[in-house]
């Protein structure tokens, strides 16, 4: 059931292929799952060959103090629980790529073919969101495909030129072929890497601020610091993420019950954003579900 204080409400559009979600309740996930064996998970930061650093010498002090962001007095401005019909909220960059709601939340299943720019997805809310925004939702990865990315965009804009209207929508036809550097070279947006994987047994959280320029390659988006190795998002285990965009402050919490981690970044060196949508990026072969998802703006 999605809830929304304004947006486009134009049909989405979505591709047919293989179901992931039984309408019944029970979950048929799109790729059998076999859990890796336990593996020795890290603080947060980059591990050294003798010395594992600590939680606190690798992530500084959040500023301000997420708690203190997180009382806000946030308004709710986007609700949807997963279950009901997604086209209500959202729509689909990528042909390859399949939303199905169930019992338990809305499954997004990226292409099947790996390195098939084609596979690649992101489902974008129809509403634009101003000011600061809280996003909130629960996680749960179905994929056992330990290389590739997720990501979050946040206030996505085109860059206004004259291909990429401001309005993203206006240019879908031009992602059909969700090429990542259509984004990152045509997008306003922040962007944080999630379950991502450079390596099968070191994950990493990682954020930029779109686009490139004359003056801004790739590599210059980045906004330090990376995270890795922070022994979250495994295969089928539940999180809760909060991501918070407050002034030039960006902060991503992701809990399990047993593990949380707080990743903290300063956007000041560049231009602020204040308004835009969100979408959930798959890279090809990823899957996972997505639940009680709130949107809050101040």
């Amino acid at each position: 059931m999605v809830k929304c204080r304004a947006g486009d409400r134009a049909a989405g559009r979505g591709e047919t292929g293989p179901r992931i979600g039984a309408p019944g309740g029970s979950l048929t996930v799109c790729r059998e799952i076999h859990l890796p064996k336990k593996r020795t998970f890290y603080p947060k930061g980059r591990v050294t060959a003798r010395r594992e650093p600590t939680l606190a010498e690798n992530q500084p002090p959040p500023m301000p103090e997420f708690d203190e962001l997180k009382m806000l007095d946030w308004q709710t401005a986007f609700e949807d629980d997963g279950t009901g019909d997604w086209r209500d909220g959202w729509f689909l960059d990528g042909a390859r790529a399949t939303v199905d709601n169930t019992l338990e939340g809305m499954v997004l299943s990226a292409g099947p073919i790996a390195g098939d720019h084609g596979s690649h997805c992101v489902l974008w809310t129809k509403a634009t969101f101003e000011g600061d925004v809280k996003i909130e939702f629960d996680y749960c990865r179905l994929d056992t495909i330990f290389k590739f990315v997720n990501i979050i965009y946040i206030q996505a804009t085109g860059n206004g030129d004259a291909q990429h209207h401001e309005d993203i929508r206006t240019w879908s036809d031009l992602r059909v072929i969700p090429y990542m550097r259509t984004y990152y070279n045509h997008m306003k947006t922040l962007h944080v890497s999630f379950a991502a994987y450079d390596e099968p047994d070191r994950d990493y959280v990682r954020a930029r601020r779109y686009p490139t320029s004359d003056d801004l390659a790739f590599g210059d988006l980045a906004l330090p610091p990376d995270s890795f190795e922070t022994g979250l998002f495994e295969p089928g285990v539940p999180h809760r993420f909060t991501f918070i965009k407050h002034g030039d402050t960006l902060m991503f919490q992701a809990s399990n019950g047993e593990r949380s981690g707080l990743f903290t970044w300063d956007t000041s060196r560049f231009d602020r954003l204040t308004r835009g949508r969100i979408g959930l990026r798959h890279m090809a072969t990823r899957c996972s579900r997505y639940a009680n998802l709130t949107i809050s703006t101040l």
